[in-house]
């Protein structure tokens, strides 16, 4: 009886002891393994997002080298061909200026006036050689038309040349044709020359306002009209080339600031 008592008390007090000390052992690891799982889980959720941040960035970033990697060869190309445009205008600049330029800046007929034929006559037959083949010359004849203006009914009479080539050639004829076997075709074109000047009595001429030079021309081989086409085309040249690379610097510079606005933004 005593033996019993003595272990059911026992026994109780054990179960009693066990009873509560389980849920005190129990419970804070549970909550350990809850909040580890949530952490756990909180960090994974954020690791994911920042992965997937980067690889969106480095996507970005690609995408930009690739862009700038594209843009920069034909930049290149751009700045090239503007330079090459340019090169060429100046070049094209050079060549007028001793040729075009020259010739006009030197030539004194300026002043344009109103020339009135008085004679118009074939006086003599000059000699002139034509090309018969290699190391060959041979001699021909054409006339000489002489043609003798007043200009400006101002009573000064000068004789007319074609142009400066022709006086270069001849002082005393107004047009040289071009050297041939058959002196009759020449003979033909000075004289159809000569009836047309008769029937126009009066033709623009240019003579000479300091009255340097007796002789006044027809026409001139380079007149203002023709300058002007002759510097057209150089000078369209050289605006094209010079556009082409301030488009592309432009470009550049918009395109580093677009960089740095993205920069201070992220």
């Amino acid at each position: 009886m005593h033996q019993r008592s003595f272990q059911q008390p026992f026994h109780s007090a054990s179960s009693d002891t066990g009873g509560r000390a389980s849920p005190s052992l129990s419970s804070p690891g549970k909550m350990f393994f809850v909040a580890g799982a949530r952490n756990t889980a909180g960090s994974g959720r954020g690791n994911e997002r920042r992965t997937i941040y980067q690889k969106f960035r480095e996507v970005d970033i690609l995408d930009k080298k690739k862009t700038v990697t594209a843009l920069k060869p034909g930049e290149d190309r751009a700045i090239l061909l503007g330079l090459g445009m340019i090169l060429s205008s100046v070049m094209m600049y050079f060549v007028l200026g001793i040729t075009i330029l020259r010739s006009y800046a030197d030539s004194v007929w300026t002043e344009e006036g109103v020339c009135i034929v008085l004679n118009s006559t074939v006086t003599a037959d000059m000699n002139c050689s034509y090309s018969c083949g290699s190391d060959c010359w041979r001699i021909s004849r054409y006339p000489c038309l002489q043609v003798y203006v007043s200009v400006n009914n101002t009573g000064r009479v000068s004789r007319l040349s074609h142009n400066e080539e022709t006086r270069d050639a001849s002082s005393e004829c107004f047009y040289v044709p071009r050297c041939q076997k058959d002196s009759t075709a020449m003979h033909a074109m000075i004289l159809n020359i000569s009836e047309r000047l008769k029937a126009n009595q009066q033709v623009p001429c240019y003579y000479d306002p300091s009255e340097q030079q007796e002789m006044t021309l027809l026409i001139r081989l380079y007149d203002h009209s023709a300058v002007f086409h002759s510097l057209l085309w150089p000078s369209c040249t050289l605006a094209g080339g010079a556009l082409i690379i301030m488009m592309v610097k432009l470009t550049q510079y918009l395109s580093r600031l677009c960089e740095e606005i993205g920069k201070l933004k992220t």
